[in-house]
């Protein structure tokens, strides 16, 4: 693997019997950055997890992380990862369960006690570092989740769904730790169904369906390629007939698409169109998220 790559994956696939999960996955991650995986259910990211952090093996391809074999435990030690699932104890405090990952990680005397007090300022949780897990509420679970993660300082960060079921402080937090984290140059793999987090937290994006990778860009360049024209939509006061060819209106509604709506919206008032409201919706990530994935459901 290039020096350069903090992960790669070439072609990567896995089926489980006759049903393809991953189907020829490709990703480079440079050391630093942020990369945000988006995709719908049953498109593959956990699968694309799984395999990147060496819990599976795939049927065929390359994968490199952290400048190995992810399968190699040498290698799996300068990982970190926070599962969808919680992995902590219920019955453990929050320090009995950062001391007790970070004996997994050969952590011992004063780096571990260091550590654990690191853990516990991390999450925002020192007051109750001896009141166990199981009365913690959601936010305060993930918050020490991700700290045991972190606990060993790891190369590279996989973060699976980090903010599912939390309240709005426990999430504001984990977004300024994921910041914080950023700037200090940590690697990064974030996977999220939420589009405003994958647009604040990743340097690129990439989205997957089907077990394939069908685009990987910054969120900019991902609106400008697939993101669509933007929506115009106005109650309209008044409405030049000659006009009604490049825009419908109906009981006083006007709609139209279009990729420069300033534009198209002067040249309408220019020959007399004028408008009571106006609104303009532009693509964003979310819009290229359907565009690419389409608007079925799933389940």
């Amino acid at each position: 693997m290039s020096a350069r790559l903090a992960i790669k994956a070439l072609n990567l696939r896995k089926s489980f019997g006759a049903i393809p999960a991953v189907q020829g996955l490709s990703l480079e991650v440079f050391p630093g950055e942020t990369l945000g995986l988006l995709g719908p259910n049953g498109a593959g990211k956990s699968t694309s997890i799984q395999i990147l952090t060496g819990l599976l093996q795939p049927d065929s391809g390359e994968v490199e992380v952290a400048g190995g074999n992810p399968h190699d435990p040498s290698v799996r030690m300068r990982l970190g990862v926070a599962p969808q699932a919680l992995s902590l104890y219920e019955e453990l405090t929050a320090a009995e369960n950062l001391s007790f990952f970070g004996n997994l990680y050969n952590l011992a005397g004063s780096q571990l006690r260091d550590r654990i007090a690191w853990g516990l300022q991390f999450a925002g949780l020192q007051d109750r570092a001896r009141h166990r897990v199981s009365t913690f509420s959601g936010g305060m679970k993930r918050r020490l989740n991700l700290a045991i993660a972190m606990l060993h300082e790891p190369e590279v960060l996989f973060l699976d769904e980090p903010t599912v079921g939390v309240d709005p402080q426990s999430r504001n937090h984990i977004f300024e730790s994921i910041a914080q984290l950023r700037s200090s140059g940590l690697t990064i793999h974030y996977t999220t169904h939420y589009m405003e987090e994958a647009r604040r937290l990743c340097d690129r994006v990439a989205i997957v369906d089907h077990g394939k990778l069908l685009a990987l860009d910054t969120v900019p360049a991902l609106i400008a390629t697939y993101g669509g024209e933007s929506q115009i939509q106005a109650e309209v006061a008044q409405w030049p007939v000659e006009l009604s060819s490049r825009a419908t209106v109906e009981a006083g509604i006007l709609r139209a698409n279009s990729a420069k709506p300033l534009e198209e919206i002067a040249s309408w008032t220019a020959v007399g169109a004028r408008f009571q409201t106006l609104q303009i919706n532009s693509p964003d990530l979310e819009s290229v998220f359907l565009s690419l994935t389409g608007r079925s459901l799933r389940d």
